[in-house]
């Protein structure tokens, strides 16, 4: 479960900018608190409104920078074929912050998280050539500690690591010890770090390479547990049917297709949705299979959405969407949010950003769960909680977002504009 990302220098965030997950004192809705192992209470869902352009999605993609940087440095495979499929279709590069005559090279990232009880933190400092500083705590103990190229080490993991201190400029040091550690000591020492970015963090990324409506079905992912797992299946079918989008069921079978890459003959599997075919007294009489393209993006997008929940909601984890309400029925957008808050999740969370302040209506959210990134005149996003706002309870929350309290609203002369087009 994560309790804090940070980020600082990276694309229009030029101060530090930190996504707190940890509640606060705030009593209502109660069931959107996880209580954590070590008995902190942690949000369940965070939503993070702006204006376009404002730093949204750059905050996304540094939350995907950070885990892609750390994993493109790790020799040994780690057996994910989600993340390798994603990785192979969009490289986020670093860029640090530009609009300012005193740039700074270096870009910082720092992450604090649950896992298995553990309370783990880490975090490095770089350039796009190399690492300036790197740390990593367990349960505040510091396992190591990294300026340039001297190391330093915690007492408990001295001895273990000690062996260890040569390190290229460019390489993170927690990618040489996954490289050298043997199993016993890599499990100590990285085992929940791994697991945690494993099994838990998913920024959903297929709308960032989305370049277009029509590729929308190319890029859906349909995971492993989908097409192999009949139970997992029969429970993504049910929302599916639950959503009334005329899909009674999904199909998988077993076809022979042309890899285009190879030019050969191989297997695969190929899943469709299945409809009803009605007579003209409304009556079922026989089935229809649909190609996933015959499907509207909503209802694909749905579909990519459901399985990571699913999964989610079963073993825990954190969700990280940018633009989530995209091409999403308002009302679907509530149900996802719905889920995550539920008293029947215990362990996942999740993070997403959107322009749909008809959830704001419902009265669905705590005030810390509600936050904000603005953008200044100087280019630089800052991000900030209606918590920290002193905003009251009863406080008519989209109203008063789009009449600019809050601020994170688009800043334009309305009257001006339209009186310029009548005079054009």
């Amino acid at each position: 479960m994560l309790l804090m990302f940070k980020v600082k220098n990276y694309t229009s965030f030029k101060e530090e900018a930190i996504l707190d997950m940890r509640a606060t004192s705030y009593v209502q809705h109660p069931s959107h608190v996880i209580e954590a192992d070590n008995k902190i209470n942690l949000l369940k869902t965070t939503v993070l409104y702006g204006a376009n352009a404002s730093g949204k999605s750059n905050f996304i993609s540094a939350m995907f920078f950070f885990e892609q940087y750390i994993f493109s440095q790790f020799i040994n495979k780690i057996e994910n074929e989600d993340f390798e499929s994603i990785e192979n279709q969009i490289k986020v590069k670093l860029e640090p912050f530009l609009l300012s005559n005193n740039e700074k090279e270096a870009s910082e990232f720092d992450i604090i998280f649950i896992r298995n009880g553990k309370q783990i933190q880490y975090g490095f400092e770089c350039t796009s050539k190399e690492v300036l500083n790197e740390w990593l705590y367990i349960d505040e103990k510091k396992v190591f500690e990294r300026k340039g190229l001297v190391l330093s080490f915690g007492s408990k993991y001295q001895k273990m690591l000690n062996a260890y201190k040569k390190l290229p400029a460019e390489r993170l040091y927690i990618a040489v010890l996954e490289y050298f550690l043997d199993n016993e000591e890599k499990e100590a020492v990285l085992g929940d770090f791994i697991s945690f970015f494993v099994e838990e963090y998913d920024v959903f990324s297929e709308i960032l390479f989305e370049s277009t409506v029509k590729r929308l079905a190319g890029s859906v992912m349909l995971s492993e547990k989908l097409i192999h797992s009949k139970s997992f299946r029969q429970k993504v079918e049910n929302y599916l049917r639950l959503i009334d989008v005329g899909i009674k069921r999904l199909d998988v079978s077993t076809e022979i297709v042309l890899d285009e890459n190879t030019g050969k003959k191989k297997k695969k599997k190929v899943v469709r949705t299945v409809h009803d075919v009605y007579d003209d007294d409304g009556n079922a009489v026989g089935e229809k299979l649909f190609e996933l393209q015959q499907e509207s993006t909503g209802t694909l997008r749905f579909l990519s959405y459901i399985q990571n929940i699913v999964e989610m909601i079963s073993k825990g984890g954190v969700f990280i969407v940018d633009e989530m309400s995209a091409r999403l029925h308002p009302l679907l957008s509530k149900l996802i949010v719905d889920i995550f808050g539920s008293s029947h999740n215990k362990q996942a969370q999740l993070i997403f950003t959107t322009h749909d302040i008809s959830l704001l209506n419902y009265n669905q959210f705590r005030r810390d769960e509600i936050a904000f990134i603005d953008k200044n005149e100087r280019g630089e996003s800052a991000l900030y909680a209606l918590s920290d706002l002193k905003v009251r309870e009863d406080a008519t929350f989209s109203k008063d977002y789009l009449q600019g309290k809050y601020g994170a609203i688009p800043v334009f002369n309305y009257d001006e504009i339209i009186a310029g087009e009548h005079n054009g």
